[in-house]
């Protein structure tokens, strides 16, 4: 048990000190300030529910935000955690699984409750309550 504690000790200080620059380069997700970026996190391994999330949150941004997709307001990143280059990322939202993360200016909401709520069984629900949020960060 001691050198798990140990362990753990060292492999924090060398995140905490020796990788501040980098996490701060890989996590750095916005074009500018003004984006909101749409983040859709996952693993190697997805179900029906993850696999819909993702599907139906490009049919909001395709349908209804297409043209602040454009001008690059509206940023919509889709982030495998399991991949190492995603770790930093992953570790700044605290996402462990599938997340559905929007991001406007460090104002953070999270969407992932409501997408494995409707997404599967109600996907007009999830399309409509993602809009909402969606719009009222783009205000």
């Amino acid at each position: 048990m001691k050198k798990l504690l140990l362990l753990l000790a060292i492999i924090s200080s060398f995140v905490a000190c020796g990788n501040a620059q980098k996490q701060t380069e890989t996590a750095a997700t916005k074009i500018n300030d003004n984006s909101l970026d749409v983040l859709y996190f996952h693993g190697k391994q997805r179900c029906i529910t993850c696999r819909a999330i993702e599907t139906l949150t490009k049919e909001v941004l395709d349908a209804d935000f297409a043209e602040v997709q454009k001008s690059g307001k509206v940023i919509f990143k889709i982030i495998d955690i399991s991949q190492k280059e995603n770790e930093a990322i992953a570790d700044k939202y605290e996402v462990t699984w599938s997340s559905l993360i929007l991001d406007k200016g460090g104002k953070v909401v999270n969407l992932t409750d409501m997408g494995f709520s409707y997404a599967k069984n109600q996907p007009d629900v999830f399309k409509s309550k993602l809009k909402e949020e969606i719009a009222k960060l783009l205000q």
